[in-house]
């Protein structure tokens, strides 16, 4: 089975695909099949992920899931949610992680209270009208760590510290990130809804 994943991150795509190779779906970049990506002007994940879904649903004739993803700190009231890949624009920086961890960390100065947490929507459709589509949603709550830890990963993982474990996502190995982070606990309900409705 071939589904289009409706994003052109590719550090999505590779964490994405080893945790769908179980179920021998193939996940294909919507990069790769055709250019463009959909409008995301909403202020939720879930809004958001079914947007583009959608769209790589609509331009590719595929089942397409899309992922929503970002970081709520509650010191911020949950912001900067889903224009976390954005984050660091608003302070003046060019777009890019490092940027946005540069910006995080120099936001969070002297901030006592660290507490966030990693969001991660995901939404599946059969098609653009799909009028049931699957939605898993995965959380994990930790602290903004006060400087950079571990080369793992991407975004914002090397300051984000999971304090029952002791380290920052990127300082975790695949397997351990992949079981404990929110993009993981996300895939693992999204698997099981594929397997359920879609097989």
């Amino acid at each position: 089975m071939k589904i289009v994943l409706a994003s052109n991150n590719q550090g999505k795509l590779v964490e994405l695909q080893a945790m769908f190779a179980p179920l021998g779906v193939e996940l294909i970049r919507q990069g790769d099949l055709f250019e463009g990506e959909a409008p995301e002007p909403h202020c939720t994940f879930v809004e958001n992920a079914l947007s583009k879904a959608r769209f790589a649903a609509e331009r590719s004739g595929l089942p397409a899931i899309a992922d929503d993803a970002g970081l709520c700190v509650e010191h911020f009231g949950g912001l900067p949610g889903v224009d976390t890949a954005y984050y660091c624009t608003q302070f003046g920086y060019d777009k890019s992680d490092d940027n946005n961890v540069r910006a995080i960390l120099e936001q969070m100065q002297g901030v006592a209270s660290r507490r966030a947490a990693m969001v991660s929507t995901l939404v599946g459709v059969r098609s653009p009208k799909d009028p049931e589509p699957l939605i898993a949603v995965g959380r994990v709550q930790g602290e903004i760590a006060t400087e950079r830890r571990g080369s793992h990963g991407f975004g914002f993982d090397p300051v984000m510290y999971i304090p029952e474990l002791g380290q920052t996502f990127a300082e975790m190995d695949t397997a351990l990130k992949h079981a404990h982070s929110h993009r993981g606990r996300a895939t693992q309900k999204m698997l099981e809804l594929v397997r359920e409705r879609w097989m």
